[in-house]
């Protein structure tokens, strides 16, 4: 979700990923007690299944559930971008000019399966940004486009150019990307 605050603009999650996200993480953690407490009660030919099927995936939910827990807060700002030509993009830890930019990126975490975005600075810096799965990967790149883009250097843009694909924007999002006056 895009928000323009003055000059500001604040990224937040989507509502429709905030209940998918619960429902993937909260909600096969319950599924997986109801196996096990079903399973225990031995009342069927597959309650073996159960009990095991509950067992074996309820540590691995509750771990993802307690990663994901954080990006439930209603409300939260995963980060604020100020465009222009001494723009930031701005985050909880830290504030990255957009000039300073050299890549950016939507990578995911194989630890906790949570899309970090990523940007590298040519200062060979990292900042990691958690989006805690709450943005889209084609509503990223939009953003990244819209916002970002104008303003990041000559070979930052052939960067970003290489990696996305207008036209499947153009079908999946109906983005078209506006011609900026850029100096």
């Amino acid at each position: 979700m895009v928000q323009k605050k003055g000059d500001a603009v604040i990224i937040k999650g989507s509502k429709f990923y905030y209940v998918l996200m619960f429902l993937a993480t909260v909600g096969f953690l319950i599924a997986c007690i109801f196996l096990i407490i079903h399973g225990s009660k031995f009342n069927s030919k597959y309650s073996f299944f159960y009990l095991g099927g509950g067992i074996i995936f309820s540590p691995f939910y509750l771990y993802i559930t307690l990663w994901n827990l954080p990006g439930f807060i209603p409300g939260k700002i995963l980060l604020k971008i100020v465009p222009g030509e001494h723009g930031t993009v701005i985050t909880n830890k830290s504030k990255v000019s957009i000039k300073n930019i050299r890549n950016i990126d939507l990578v995911r975490n194989p630890l906790n399966l949570i899309n970090d975005i990523v940007i590298e600075t040519f200062e060979d810096k990292k900042v990691k940004i958690r989006t805690y799965n709450l943005l889209d990967d084609g509503d990223f790149q939009v953003i990244v486009d819209q916002f970002i883009f104008p303003y990041l250097t000559d070979n930052a843009r052939q960067v970003w150019d290489r990696k996305i694909d207008l036209d499947k924007l153009r079908e999946e999002d109906n983005y078209i990307r506006q011609e900026h006056k850029i100096e």
